[in-house]
């Protein structure tokens, strides 16, 4: 009798131990490379929270190695846009800095705007919008983002909708001027063999990821201005135009200590960010220094962009520093007061 017992002991420790080799084999393996990497050839396992880079499920968290960091570790983070976290740029528009302080940029409809300006790296965005009577100013939404990097271009437009629907794809997308087409299926991507640049779904429409390797990710949303919203803040949206926009959240590897932009400024480690914490709608202001005449041009007042053969490694006085989309918020907070610092 003693001997079954221990026998069946022994068969149970023993489906515990494979199950447990199993979910470790599960496990993605991240191995890091480049000059610049930190963790150069170390493989780290994604943990079990996260086990994989390219998960089938598209709302689960995705396992990340950032490797420029010296610790070296695999992380969870969001590949959606997540409106509570430093680098986010969402309603009308709602924008959390790298400093973790929420402030809003009212901007004007129909104009461009600066969001990041570096020396390799200017992220533009079109602002659309309307103004009921009686206001003073225009509500505002971000439709359209312009991406110059190097000598390349890219730009991703929320498309025009009467209505909203979810089975329609409302994204347009656009590399060096020609349009860009990518199937409708969570995990398709295009990427350019030239420059790494990288597009991918994130779901089979109106979201994807945005990768431009060693300097930024952008991960967005395409969502319509809902009744609710309406009804709440009274915008008095017609029925002919549900003024569809972008979710926005960057992430930045190695910005320079000068980076300028509407959010750009916020990662600069000087920067004494005016906005009260406290106060409901705390506006930074800007829109003459941060204006551009269209979308993919660098040409605002305060514009830093210098185009093709600047690096991020070659960046002078470089932050060094990676933020963006971990989720740094807790447990649903607004974000007003909420502390993740660079």
């Amino acid at each position: 009798m003693e001997i079954n017992v221990s026998r069946s002991c022994l068969a149970i420790f023993l489906m515990l131990f494979v199950s447990g080799l199993t979910q470790i084999r599960a496990s993605d393996t991240i191995a890091c490379y480049g000059k610049n990497s930190k963790c150069s050839k170390k493989k780290i396992i994604c943990p079990s929270e996260c086990p994989s880079r390219y998960p089938k499920d598209p709302k689960a968290k995705v396992c990340y190695v950032n490797c420029n960091s010296p610790l070296c570790q695999a992380e969870c983070k969001n590949r959606k846009p997540n409106c509570n976290s430093p680098g986010s740029a969402c309603l009308d528009p709602r924008f959390i800095g790298g400093d973790g302080i929420v402030f809003y940029f009212h901007g004007r409809k129909n104009e461009h705007f600066s969001l990041v300006s570096d020396r390799n790296l200017q992220i533009n965005a079109r602002f659309i919008g309307l103004r009921p009577q009686g206001r003073s100013r225009d509500y505002t939404w971000i439709q359209a983002l312009g991406i110059l990097f190097d000598s390349k271009t890219f730009s991703l437009e929320a498309t025009p909708a009467s209505s909203w629907d979810d089975s329609v794809d409302h994204l347009s997308l656009s590399y060096d001027n020609e349009p860009l087409a990518i199937a409708e299926s969570h995990l398709s991507f295009w990427q350019c063999p030239e420059t790494g640049f990288k597009v991918e779904r994130t779901s089979s429409k109106n979201s994807v990821l945005i990768t431009i390797p060693e300097v930024a990710e952008i991960a967005v949303n395409v969502v319509p201005v809902t009744k609710e919203d309406d009804r709440i803040h009274n915008y008095h949206i017609p029925e002919n135009d549900c003024f569809a926009h972008l979710e926005v959240q960057f992430r930045f590897h190695g910005l320079s200590s000068r980076v300028e932009g509407v959010i750009g400024r916020t990662y600069r480690p000087d920067f004494e960010n005016p906005a009260k914490l406290g106060v409901a709608m705390p506006v930074l202001g800007g829109d003459d220094r941060y204006r551009t005449t269209s979308l993919l041009v660098a040409n605002c007042r305060d514009c830093l962009f210098s185009g093709a053969g600047v690096l991020a490694d070659e960046q002078e006085d470089t932050v060094g520093v990676e933020y963006g989309m971990l989720d740094c918020s807790g447990s649903g907070a607004s974000g007003n007061g909420m502390v993740c610092r660079k």
